[in-house]
């Protein structure tokens, strides 16, 4: 358990996770709390950023974004304004959902939702038209294994 969050934080976030649409009353019987009680701690959560958003989860298919695209990104430049550039790039172009900063060989790792390979050439030709990279390569995905929006808690 971290410091700030005990177990009831905890019961609520798991539950919060599974389904973010449960009344206040469902939250309540499910942790085990009074509904008051539940709904402070909930706010508290919230005020604090541990709750940063409640969301509706789309399936990628049903909305016609059903490729996942891996891009790989190797940059020789890494001053600020190229940082700025880069950001704002990503930040504006929506079929990109996750960027990465990594370590090793590769600078950073962005993952796309795409219809289709098409789609994924004409978001290429948007990106470097916005930054300069030295290297991009892409992977895309065959088989979603797992793919999840839970933040794995302690037990």
């Amino acid at each position: 358990m971290t410091p700030e969050l005990d177990n009831f934080d905890h019961r609520l976030l798991d539950a919060l996770q599974q389904d973010s649409t449960l009344s206040v009353e469902a939250l309540s019987e499910r942790v085990n709390l009074s509904r008051n009680a539940c709904w402070r701690r909930v706010k508290a959560l919230e005020s604090r950023g541990v709750i940063r958003g409640r969301v509706a989860l789309l399936d990628p298919e049903r909305v016609g974004c059903g490729l996942t695209v891996l891009i790989q990104i190797r940059t020789d430049r890494h001053d600020p304004a190229w940082l700025e550039a880069f950001r704002n790039a990503v930040e504006t172009l929506p079929e990109i959902v996750d960027v990465w900063r990594t370590s090793g060989e590769l600078d950073y790792v962005l993952r796309a939702r795409i219809a289709d390979v098409k789609a994924y050439d004409r978001l290429y030709q948007r990106l470097i038209a916005r930054v300069s990279l030295a290297d991009v390569s892409a992977s895309f995905v065959m088989e979603e294994i797992k793919s999840t929006t839970r933040v794995p808690l302690p037990p």
